[in-house]
């Protein structure tokens, strides 16, 4: 595992409101450049089927999952053998209820999901919060998921790290006022705590206000951005190392040198 090379990607794109079908038809075209590039991992922004601005729409517009969007991607994942994580609108088995909600899936189908914990602004009255920090094991690594603001909370993805995440995915709509945090945040995440990140980020305008800040970008575990992009519809790919993330480890011990004993809660009761 340590010595295994995978190609993953970002997406960059700029989806339309409530345009579910043209959504996917754009992100396919997407999704065929990063195949034709061997892509492996395949990283999509946050709410990029129905678009960020549906406030209006959430309950009509979430789905279960599985539902139609986690099967459109599995349906490409087991055609080409690749896997894909990104951010939609979960229905809440309560009727009412939404999570702004990550997935992963593979050849195998849906791995598992990631409800957003750290909601931004107007977003604690849209969704509901998770409360779990799950890590998935794959053939291409042990991955775990965040979602676009809480690229600004370092507690998430160290709960990741220290159950033994490989890779952090961030499916985002992160906003262009802030493009400094993500700036920042992005590198933090992956230094602290010697993982890959892979951010994949929207662009555009929604609703004539809501403006998005692109920077889509894949950060190794020493806090180099590898690629990044700030067109407005791309996609980023890269081969990483995986032992870049024993290298690092090694190297700058945060994760062996944590006084566990100082957190009575949370971080010290999540094992190595």
């Amino acid at each position: 595992m340590d010595k295994q090379k995978v190609m993953v990607a970002a997406i960059q794109m700029n989806s339309v409101p409530y345009d579910l079908q043209g959504n996917l038809k754009m992100a396919e075209q997407l999704i065929t450049q990063a195949l034709q590039k061997n892509g492996k991992l395949i990283v999509l922004p946050e709410l990029f089927n129905t678009g960020y601005r549906v406030e209006d729409k959430d309950t009509e517009m979430a789905e279960e999952i599985p539902g139609y969007t986690t099967t459109w991607l599995t349906e490409i994942a087991k055609k080409h053998n690749v896997y894909f994580s990104t951010a939609i609108l979960e229905k809440g088995a309560i009727k009412g209820i939404v999570f702004d909600t990550a997935i992963l899936v593979g050849p195998e189908g849906l791995i598992g999901s990631y409800r957003k914990t750290h909601l931004w602004d107007l977003e604690n009255i849209r969704f509901t919060k998770g409360e779990d920090f799950p890590v998935f094991e794959t053939p291409i690594g042990n991955i775990g998921m965040q979602i676009c603001y809480e690229i600004g909370f370092p507690e998430g993805a160290r709960i990741l790290a220290l159950k033994g995440a490989d890779i952090i995915v961030y499916p985002s709509a992160f906003g262009k006022a802030r493009r400094y945090a993500w700036d920042i945040a992005s590198r933090a995440r992956a230094l602290e705590n010697g993982i890959f990140i892979i951010a994949a980020n929207r662009t555009g305008t929604e609703k004539g206000e809501t403006i998005f800040g692109g920077g889509s970008r894949i950060v190794d575990p020493f806090g180099e951005i590898l690629v990044q992009t700030e067109n407005e519809s791309d996609v980023i790919l890269i081969e990483i190392e995986l032992n870049k993330v024993t290298e690092q480890r090694r190297m700058l011990p945060y994760l062996r040198d944590l006084n566990k004993n100082l957190f009575p809660q949370g971080l010290a009761k999540k094992p190595f």
